[in-house]
């Protein structure tokens, strides 16, 4: 595996595809290591290529400024000499990372004498949002929380990181410290989905229904992010699976594969909603779909699971 500074995002493609040839490869088990560091290797290496695509994009704004200068006959600026972006390395997990990620958006704040920020904490702040991101996807809420708090010691009130930090809280049960977080996003920025649909989460938990699909739907109809809208398809999909409306379940849940194909634990629910429906067939369907799109993932071996208690004549567990 190529450990360059920067290449190409074809030769980073490329590379993706040699590791997912080796997975696929009859003999993948007895190699399960060496895949895993060309996994590892592959996501570093994506995020120094990250960091120094941000690091460009800085200095493309400066030459903007460069050349703006032009129109008023100022001289121009020499350029400064900055220092180089001090990005903090991220340990990589030890299975692939999800296919979503999170765009970063951050905005830097001023420091306590009034200057601006440095580059590097905007960079800083831009990797823990995404590391947060990915521990979360990973499994690791708790891991999640140390990491969006980081970001946020380096961009205060950055609504996005908020937003996150009250998910990975949410998935510890942690409801006030997330509802506080997510009210607080909500205050400045009504119109953020990703805070909305959590608190709409919160509410399925506490069975509060009619509110929680209230927060939900008006998500889906802002249908401002992608995230968001696929997660309130999901949580509907659960609310309604809680109420025992199955068929409403089965349409949000359908719904949230279809914009999340890799959303294992909706494949999951939607086995358990036709189950639970009197759909034996389509819910090993839909078990044996998310066994098959990621066997690696905790969800995908929850799938594969279920799948053989039913298929040995047992049912799922909820079932009465």
């Amino acid at each position: 595996m190529s450990d360059a500074p920067f290449v190409s995002s074809a030769t980073r493609r490329e590379q993706f595809d040699e590791v997912c040839a080796a997975l696929a490869a009859p003999g993948a088990m007895s190699h399960r290591e060496t895949i895993k560091a060309d996994i590892i290797a592959l996501y570093r290496a994506v995020e120094r290529d990250m960091g120094a695509l941000a690091a460009l994009k800085e200095d493309v704004k400066g030459l903007v400024q460069h050349w703006k200068s032009l129109d008023d006959g100022t001289a121009p600026p020499s350029p400064p000499d900055l220092p180089a972006p001090i990005v903090e390395s991220v340990s990589a997990p030890a299975a692939p990372p999800v296919t979503a990620s999170v765009t970063p958006l951050v905005t830097a704040p001023a420091t306590a004498s009034g200057a601006a920020p440095t580059r590097a904490d905007h960079l800083n702040a831009s990797t823990f949002l995404e590391k947060g991101w990915s521990l979360m996807s990973l499994g690791d809420p708790a891991g999640a929380e140390a990491a969006l708090l980081r970001a946020l010691e380096l961009a205060p009130g950055d609504p996005h990181g908020e937003s996150l930090l009250g998910w990975a809280q949410m998935l510890q049960d942690k409801y006030d410290d997330a509802l506080l977080n997510f009210q607080k996003v909500l205050m400045r920025q009504p119109q953020n989905s990703l805070a909305r649909i959590n608190v709409g989460y919160i509410c399925l938990k506490k069975q509060i229904f009619g509110e929680a699909i209230e927060h939900l739907s008006k998500a889906i109809r802002l249908d401002n992010d992608r995230k968001a809208t696929l997660y309130a398809h999901y949580y509907l999909g659960l609310l309604y699976l809680e109420r025992e409306m199955y068929e409403d379940a089965q349409n949000f849940l359908r719904k949230a594969i279809a914009l999340g194909p890799n959303l294992i634990e909706a494949h999951y629910e939607l086995g358990r909603a036709l189950f639970l429906g009197g759909d034996r067939e389509g819910a090993m369907g839909a078990w044996r779909d998310g066994a098959r799109a990621n066997k690696f993932s905790p969800w995908g071996k929850r799938c594969a699971e279920v799948l053989r208690q039913v298929e040995a004549g047992g049912a799922p567990p909820g079932s009465p």
